[in-house]
């Protein structure tokens, strides 16, 4: 009995280690909703296999394979299809623009002003009036722009111009155009521009292939 717990955990223990290199590295504090639900499935999964000894390992072999095929599936969909990936994980929410606390948007999301706090002071921040930016991202982590001049602007995300950062930056649609006119870009062909000490900076699609 004992030899069988202790085979299935050094098992799965190899198994699960190969099936989170297969789903690739993140940083736990930086897992979406689909890999945190798969991470506690294949927890699960496991510690039924090892608890009951009379259980098959191949009853957790099997679910842990499946989990791992939908995730990598799933990344890459979101990868390729901005709009499913928007489905799957939401959006982006600017809490704090120009130094003014969004508080429509922190009641949308239960999100209270002791978590702002929390999460600014976690980040060396004593006070709001020393961020220009805000935005909670998806994962529920504050990315926060001080007030300075050469923070990056995000102007094209997974090919959509993000109207909003062009007029803070009284820039039009145009200027867009031209600099992708300027390295013979498509709108699609942009994963990732922004611009910041007066240069725009892109990240083709071709890149990340």
């Amino acid at each position: 009995m004992y030899f069988n717990v202790i085979f299935k955990t050094l098992f799965l223990y190899i198994y699960i280690i190969i099936a989170y290199r297969i789903m690739g590295k993140k940083e736990v504090g930086k897992l979406s909703i689909i890999d945190l639900i798969v991470s506690i499935l294949i927890a699960e999964l496991a510690a039924l296999s090892i608890e009951d000894s009379s259980r098959s390992i191949y009853l957790s072999m099997v679910p842990i394979l499946v989990l791992v095929v939908i995730q990598v599936s799933v990344s890459y969909l979101t990868l390729k299809f901005p709009k499913f990936r928007k489905v799957i994980d939401g959006n982006p929410t600017v809490i704090i623009k120009k130094g003014k606390i969004n508080f429509n948007e922190m009641s949308k999301l239960r999100y209270s002003i002791e978590d702002l706090i929390t999460q600014l002071r976690e980040q060396g921040i004593k006070s709001i009036e020393e961020v220009d930016y805000a935005v909670l991202e998806n994962n529920g982590t504050l990315s926060i722009f001080k007030k300075c001049k050469d923070y990056p602007m995000p102007i094209i995300v997974d090919g959509i111009i993000d109207f909003e950062v062009l007029r803070d930056m009284r820039k039009d649609v145009k200027w867009v155009s031209d600099i992708l006119k300027n390295n013979n870009l498509a709108l699609d062909d942009v994963f990732y521009a922004f611009y910041t000490k007066n240069r725009t900076f892109i990240i083709k699609r071709s890149e990340l292939l």
